[in-house]
């Protein structure tokens, strides 16, 4: 007896899931070797492109994303989205026990309920119309309402990019996160497009001709390559027990968004179903702040101590810094 394309889809949604949770962790080791040789990536510095590690996990996050995207091709969308909240346990517990990032009970229950947000969002979520050309995808792609999100998400992409993170990217996580999940909303749109014109081609009706083809190819490479960049400083500025969850509650958010907003999917929903997503997004918003709140801060130096932080750069973690500590019962003194 064959194995179902359902359980097909089953394991490679999970496969990817764990593929995709590890390397955070096998990147964020990456950008703390490269920082202790070089510049880190959160203030500009290039140097983890030189370190195997971070490539290591560059190449497990392509490998569960091509997973990922396989399944998609085997088992429905309402089986295989919500197992992507597996990466957060996976990443969670990683980093638990292999970067030391401490998880605490409460961030526990907040990664949970942002786990049991995302499925009853999923769960209720509508079905995706089924598109048979690359040229349907383009006619979706030019509706006025969906240009006017495009143009929206680009203008927030700039504001972030060039007045918040500035300010604001070393200590809000949300400015990196920002502009890696509304590039990913776009992402989704030419990345389904791809795949509509790879299996067409596959099956023998050539899409390479048409040349939004190439334009929605174009679109994902220029896509990709920011969220990873501003990946990157997220891993390398903030824990990866708190990126990974919030990553994937702000992407599927916007995600879910982008697909209402083009393929006017509510428009064919009753309210209870509507109502059970926006409970759904509730729940969510509730596990990150959550996860916020019982994020590990750096312990303050004890009362009546002096320390100096002696480095050359001044953005290095207190852990990388050679400390002098005066104590009053020695030198302070009358």
């Amino acid at each position: 007896m064959g194995v179902s394309e359902n359980s097909i889809g089953l394991i490679l949604a999970m496969a990817s899931s764990a593929f995709i949770g590890s390397s955070f962790i096998l990147k964020k080791k990456g950008l703390k070797r490269a920082a202790a040789a070089g510049t880190r990536a959160g203030v500009g510095g290039y140097t983890y492109l030189l370190e195997p590690l971070w490539w290591a996990g560059m190449i497990t996050m392509i490998v569960g994303e091509v997973a990922n995207f396989i399944a998609y091709v085997y088992a429905p969308a309402v089986l295989v989205t919500p197992l992507g909240a597996l990466s957060i346990i996976v990443s969670a517990v990683l980093a638990h026990f292999l970067l030391k990032e401490r998880l605490q009970k409460m961030g526990i229950v907040g990664c949970v309920t942002c786990i049991v947000g995302s499925v009853v969002i999923v769960i209720h979520a509508p079905q995706e119309h089924t598109l048979s050309s690359v040229l349907e995808i383009w006619t979706l792609a030019t509706q006025p309402a969906f240009l006017i999100y495009v143009a929206a998400t680009l203008s927030l992409v700039l504001a972030l990019v060039l007045h918040f993170e500035p300010r604001y990217g070393l200590t809000n996580i949300l400015v990196y996160l920002g502009i890696c999940s509304l590039m990913g909303s776009l992402t989704v749109v030419s990345i389904k497009a791809i795949g509509i014109a790879i299996k067409l081609t596959l099956e023998g009706v050539s899409q390479i001709a048409y040349p939004q083809t190439w334009f929605f190819l174009t679109v994902a490479v220029i896509c990709v390559v920011t969220q990873l960049n501003y990946l990157n400083k997220a891993l390398d500025t903030f824990s990866a027990t708190i990126v990974a969850p919030v990553y994937y509650v702000m992407f599927t958010t916007l995600t879910i968004i982008a697909s209402v907003i083009m393929f006017k999917d509510w428009s064919g929903q009753d309210a209870s179903s509507i109502a059970s997503e926006i409970c759904g997004f509730i729940t969510v918003l509730s596990g990150t702040i959550i996860l916020h709140a019982t994020r590990d801060q750096e312990p303050p130096p004890p009362q009546g101590t002096v320390t100096w932080y002696i480095s050359g750069d001044s953005m290095k973690a207190s852990e990388d810094e050679d400390l002098i500590a005066l104590h009053n019962s020695d030198f302070l003194e009358p």
